[in-house]
């Protein structure tokens, strides 16, 4: 019985130059401060104000897969996108939805009986990019 033993032999390689290097070889943790001493979570970059209206990602929970919360999601900024042109509003609408509204809007663009793809999500965003592009246009003017 022949074992391969390079592939053991250059992970033994590769630990043993990780731990010959120095501290100061290492990376550091990147900041958006000029001193190191800062936590972590300062790293993250503020939201802008144009984002602070954007959909979120959903909840787990929303849905069994990914593809179906992702659905779920332009669904919704399809319907909040609506409510704005329809409204004629230029405020975020974003907190007067929820995604029991995007759940409930199913029937509307449901493209198939199949239970885990019951609808063609790159068509939801299209027209989700669509009409946010028309409201954007709108409050432009």
């Amino acid at each position: 019985m022949t074992r391969r033993l390079a592939p053991i032999r250059s992970l033994g390689l590769a630990a043993l130059v990780a731990s010959a290097l120095p501290c100061a070889a290492l990376p550091q943790t990147p900041t958006t401060q000029p001193s190191g001493d800062t936590p972590f979570n300062s790293m993250a970059i503020a939201r802008d104000e144009a984002d602070a209206c954007r959909v979120p990602k959903p909840p787990a929970d929303l849905a069994e897969t990914a593809y179906l919360r992702n659905g779920y999601r332009a669904i919704l900024r399809i319907l909040i996108a609506e409510a704005a042109l329809a409204s004629e509003t230029c405020t975020c609408l974003l907190d007067d939805f929820s995604w029991d509204q995007a759940l409930d809007a199913l029937p509307r663009f449901q493209t198939s009986d199949n239970p885990r793809l019951p609808f063609k999500v790159l068509e939801l965003y299209a027209k989700a990019d669509a009409l946010e592009a028309q409201v954007v246009e709108a409050c432009a003017e």
